[in-house]
């Protein structure tokens, strides 16, 4: 198929420039001045609006087996609904459990993605430790693309990583050219606050925020920090939530080290008077880990992404229904933890980023897209409108308004953390391999079309630091 996209305003991160973009065979193949239409080509009238990188959310859970039951949203309505956002790939996490074998774990990921209608990506998780995580890590990366490893620091007596684990993965991703990712909360206080509070009578979802105050997340963020410190190498931390795992973040990249934050659409703009909601329902929607926090740390947050120590946004998409959620209506700890968003991170970043100053449209551009390309090893191929990336585009009109609405919605969910937000900017087209696949608010997309997307290592980076790491040395002292 060939589109070619005329009259906008290419936004890509580092410039704006007026242009046409051609598209054919999946690729961006001419940029330039009133461009021709080749025979047979969809003319995309972008007038009045910006041709950007489509969106790339590098956390997402489809299909995921947690807490008992399986999310609602899988592969393929999830990947549908991102489009219909603007965004055109995500990156999400094959989670082994304790015992399982990683490449076993990624198998079956890779099958349940086959649906995908957007391309993909997978981080993969590191839950235990033995020899074979040790070999699985490497064919991992040397044979299926694989460029990050998750580490959860919390969810005691299930899939949480103790030091020992962090210690051993972080070692073993240096070697291979990958980045360890974290979820940094500390496991052991929230599991004990989660039984204080229980114990003490509070069994609901105003429980859930106390049992895992900002100071546990800043703990485990501080921690993970300095143990990439020590063994030099890079690090990603994942949904950061509060002004603690932040200024943990900001000290270490002021000392020159290499930390990347992520932060979500709903941590910036959701509140946690949210599980004081009387409606168990409505609270219980909320739950996820870190949870929602108070406006203090929203303002924290923005200064973040603003000041660049925050270079990512994601959602954590990760959606279960009213009667899941009513698993913990008598204990709060069973409600299983998760949110949706996939389809609606961009137009709120862009309303409440763009549209009140707080970000340049070339700032979004990188917060929804580029930095994450670049930080995953998969730039210019995305993130980037640009001769010989991948035709996934997203026209985006700053006029169209809406109002959010699990009524209206393409996620596969009967809430909507952003229900009843009124937004101006949108999605007018989105392109995925060169196809209109969103237009005039409808989805026309192609079960099984998405592809995976490999990640090569950073080789030539790691192999730089070990370099600089075996100089800096001392020679041993002869006795």
């Amino acid at each position: 198929m060939t589109v070619l996209i005329k009259g906008g305003a290419v936004v890509n991160a580092d410039r704006t420039f007026n242009a046409d973009v051609l598209c054919s065979d999946g690729k961006i193949i001419d940029i330039g001045d009133n461009l021709d239409a080749p025979s047979g080509a969809m003319v995309v009238d972008a007038g009045g609006q910006y041709v950007m990188p489509g969106g790339i959310d590098p956390h997402t859970h489809m299909q995921l087996p947690f807490m008992g039951t399986v999310t609602t949203e899988d592969f393929y309505s999830g990947t549908a609904a991102g489009l219909a956002g603007g965004t055109t790939m995500i990156i999400d996490f094959a989670i082994p459990n304790p015992q399982q074998n990683l490449i076993e774990t990624y198998m079956q990921w890779r099958e349940w993605a086959e649906k995908s209608v957007a391309d993909y990506s997978f981080h993969v998780a590191v839950t235990w430790w033995d020899e074979s995580v040790y070999e699985d890590m490497g064919t991992l990366v040397r044979d299926h693309g694989v460029n990050s490893f998750k580490h959860f620091m919390a969810y005691k007596g299930a899939i949480m990583a103790d030091d020992e684990i962090l210690v051993n993965s972080f070692s073993r991703a240096l070697e291979l050219g990958a980045i360890p990712t974290v979820h940094a909360e500390n496991g052991e206080l929230v599991f004990r606050l989660q039984k204080e509070l229980f114990e003490s009578g509070m069994t609901g979802p105003e429980a859930h925020p106390l049992s895992r105050p900002p100071e546990c997340e800043g703990e485990a963020a501080n921690r993970a920090i300095r143990i990439a410190e020590v063994l030099k190498v890079p690090l990603y931390i994942v949904h950061n939530s509060c002004k603690q795992s932040l200024e943990a973040i900001t000290r270490a990249r002021n000392e020159g080290q290499r930390v990347f934050g992520e932060v979500l659409a709903g941590h910036l703009l959701v509140d946690d008077s949210v599980y004081r909601h009387p409606d168990f329902d409505t609270a219980a929607a909320h739950v996820m880990s870190p949870p929602f926090r108070g406006k203090e740390h929203q303002g924290a947050l923005w200064h973040g992404l603003q000041s660049g120590n925050l270079q990512t946004t994601a959602t954590d998409h990760c959606c279960f229904c009213a009667d899941q959620k009513a698993m913990g209506k008598d204990d709060f700890r069973l409600i299983p933890n998760g949110t949706g968003g996939v389809e609606n991170r961009m137009e709120v970043l862009w309303h409440h980023g763009v549209g009140t100053g707080r970000l340049t449209m070339n700032e979004f551009v990188a917060v929804t897209s580029t930095n994450a390309a670049q930080i995953f090893n998969i730039y210019p191929r995305k993130g980037s409108v640009s001769v010989g990336a991948d035709a996934d585009i997203v026209v985006w009109d700053p006029e169209a308004t809406k109002t959010i609405s699990a009524k209206t919605h393409h996620q596969k969910v009967d809430y909507n953390i952003f229900e009843g937000m009124d937004v101006k900017g949108g999605a007018s087209h989105t392109i995925s391999h060169g196809k209109v696949v969103w237009a005039d608010g409808k989805l026309d997309v192609e079960r099984g079309a998405g592809r995976y997307v490999d990640r090569p290592p950073y080789a030539d980076f790691y192999s730089a630091m070990k370099i600089k790491a075996e100089r800096s040395r001392p020679e041993p002292v002869k006795r």
